[in-house]
């Protein structure tokens, strides 16, 4: 199975989902086209959910509002009924799916400052969260919650120097020798079982970063 999307006239964009089954021996496409007319919900503490995979293409319609609005959340709810793939984006964004399912998309575990109350609610019950290997962690910084910006590895990290000595610091903090350090710091990889999570803080624009692994 696959998905994708493409952008039309008037801002029309147009989402699908294909498959394939097999009818007496051969194989066959099966096509789902249906159109979002809306534009999908800003998050600035997630700014851009698609791009990390948290929030995907689909036809599924939303538990809470009830519609087809051509895309669901395919990240973490921590929540008493089973939520996984079954909330539209609108209904995080508005706090409707947090009010109605007393739901939550991170796991409570902050780093860096303290924040107020409100800050932490809008980042906790009203951002898509993300996957992590661990419990995921989120960053608080400047007084306000920073915007997650995805997965990364040492390619990626050679453009954050302030994310890469963070996590230089987190490895030193574990007892580690120096060459012990530098080869986990190497060893991070985007896609791989050993990953680093990257953050921007929205007030001074330093580079945040976590590790963790399976």
């Amino acid at each position: 199975m696959g998905c994708g999307e493409c952008v039309g006239g008037a801002g029309l964009r147009l989402s699908f989902l294909w498959s394939t089954t097999r009818t007496n021996g051969r194989s066959c496409w099966l096509l789902r086209l249906w159109v979002v007319t809306e534009l999908l919900p800003e998050f600035p503490y997630h700014p851009d959910p698609v791009a990390t995979g948290v929030i995907a293409p689909s036809g599924t319609a939303c538990v809470c509002c009830g519609r087809e609005r051509g895309y669901v959340y395919r990240g973490p709810v921590y929540a008493a009924e089973e939520l996984g793939g079954r909330l539209c984006p609108w209904c995080i964004a508005d706090g409707s799916a947090a009010e109605r399912f007393d739901a939550h998309f991170t796991a409570g575990t902050c780093l860096g400052d303290d924040v107020p109350l409100e800050v932490f609610a809008a980042v906790d019950r009203r951002t898509p969260g993300f996957v992590a290997w661990q419990e995921p962690q989120w960053f608080f910084h400047c007084g306000d919650g920073a915007a997650f910006l995805g997965l990364v590895g040492a390619t990626e990290l050679v453009a954050c120097p302030q994310a890469l000595e963070m996590l230089r610091r987190e490895a030193n903090d574990w007892g580690w020798q120096s060459n012990q350090v530098e080869h986990f710091l190497g060893s991070l990889d985007k896609d791989g079982e050993v990953t680093a999570y990257l953050f921007r803080c929205r007030i001074c624009a330093t580079h945040l970063a976590y590790s963790d692994f399976t």
